[in-house]
């Protein structure tokens, strides 16, 4: 009788990617699976453990699992991700229900490890963090979803101050790009046809292994493969952003023109503080340099309130900048302290209260900023991908170029005729609603 696997995937898109490879290779390996924890013979977490929600997440997710394995429902509780590698001995200290811990390194030992379990031999598996990243030809797009996450790349050189990935995740290790087509190649097969690329940072893809940076190279790749859509890029690390990969952007027809560039801060006291290798100056002229050569692209960011050293001057620097800038989406993140990181020790820690405060205000401004930005946008006609529909109020949800999964808005349409997920259509924007759209569908 085969083994029933119960799997849950917590934290980044990144995360979300291993796990897809880890179910295929438990698939290849003869395991079924269940959509119900209670009748799961095994339960697989992949765990987060980047700032301290995600840790809490984590510790309770698997406290959760455990009632099953006391309840004796699940014979096996296997735990991997960055809390594994992060604080293997705590999990098998403290929650003995566990019965395997597998670090970042050796996800691609998930069908040897849970089989041992089972057979009542668990083993911990951990790898050298500077091992060759694993990347499966077996993976299964298990969402069902018309989008994957590609991970491109394993672990970061960056080492900002706040970060501890990269004591998690280990240095920059590129994924040869043949890997990356032969799964992309499989997800479409399944049904996928927007690839969003992902890493700890994507922009110098392929230094490591060609000895420059390969990233436009692999968007042509990739713009080969019959049956993708769209190609959307997360993670650009502003100082790596250069004119090969913008006139990539521009010129690759199946490549959004969008860019994720994290820029984290605008003073560059604070920018330092942070071990980011750019400053104010720098930010103004790459974004200066993209929207040049690509004037409809749609820019998203991410900042941090409330860094040690952070005074009022140094977040109205940033304000003053966010409001400047007119970012097209942007996210807030008040900071987190993380142990083992050089920012937890640093003096001058700005409490949580007004790191949040700021958080709040920058948020705040930013609403005002994509009103005035979605001001320009009515009128145009856009390709757009439905993602559902809400039937109470009779509108498909849909997606624009401008949009990623998850992290931004929507475009609301009436519905029309049926349609089904995954569809694309071309959409009229007839106006606005707060960070979201409003349009119709024309043929």
């Amino acid at each position: 009788m085969e083994a029933k696997v119960y799997f849950i995937s917590l934290g980044c898109d990144k995360n979300y990617s291993d796990s897809e490879m880890m179910i295929g290779e438990l698939s290849a390996g003869g395991f079924a699976f269940t959509n119900e924890e209670s009748e799961a013979d095994v339960i697989v977490i992949n765990t987060c453990c980047f700032v301290g929600d995600a840790k809490e997440e984590s510790v309770n997710t698997i406290l959760e699992a455990a009632e099953y394995k006391n309840s004796g429902s699940a014979r096996c509780l296997v735990v991997t991700g960055c809390l594994a590698e992060r604080y293997r001995d705590e999990v098998l200290k403290e929650i003995p229900e566990v019965d395997a811990v597998i670090g970042t390194a050796s996800i691609g030992e998930i069908v040897r490890c849970v089989s041992r379990a089972l057979d009542g031999r668990p083993e911990n598996c951990f790898g050298a963090l500077d091992s060759e990243p694993f990347s499966s030809d077996k993976r299964i797009n298990s969402s069902g979803l018309h989008y994957a996450y590609v991970k491109i790349a394993e672990g970061c050189n960056k080492r900002c101050t706040y970060c501890i990935i990269p004591s998690l995740r280990g240095p920059y290790r590129s994924i040869p790009m043949e890997k990356l087509i032969e799964q992309s190649r499989r997800l479409v097969s399944e049904g996928v046809s927007e690839l969003i690329l992902v890493a700890q940072e994507t922009t110098i893809y392929g230094s490591d292994l060609y000895g420059c940076k390969s990233l436009p190279e692999l968007l042509r790749r990739l713009s080969e493969i019959d049956g993708v859509r769209w190609i959307r890029i997360m993670y650009c690390y502003p100082e790596e952003i250069d004119d090969d990969l913008i006139e990539a952007v521009a010129t690759l027809p199946k490549v959004c023109h969008y860019l994720d560039v994290p820029i984290q801060h605008a003073s560059d006291r604070i920018l330092s503080r942070m071990g980011r290798r750019t400053s104010e100056e720098d930010l103004r002229e790459v974004i200066s340099r993209i929207r040049a050569r690509i004037p409809d692209v749609a820019i998203r960011t991410t900042l941090i309130s409330g860094f040690p050293g952070e005074t009022q001057e140094d977040h109205e620097e940033t304000y003053r900048f966010v409001n400047e800038m007119e970012f097209d989406r942007l996210g807030v993140f008040a900071y987190s302290r993380e142990e083992d990181t050089p920012a937890a020790v640093f003096e001058d820690q700005v409490d949580e209260e007004t790191a949040r405060a700021r958080r709040d205000e920058l948020m705040e401004l930013q609403q005002a900023v994509v009103a005035d930005v979605s001001e320009t946008l009515p009128g145009r006609v856009m390709e757009a991908v439905i993602e559902g529909s809400m039937p109470e109020e009779d509108v498909y949800v849909a997606r624009t170029y401008r949009d990623a999964p998850d992290v931004d808005g929507y475009v609301f349409v009436p519905i029309d005729r049926d349609r089904m997920s995954g569809d694309y259509v071309s959409v009229r924007i007839t106006g606005v609603r707060g960070y979201d759209l409003m349009g119709e569908i024309v043929e």
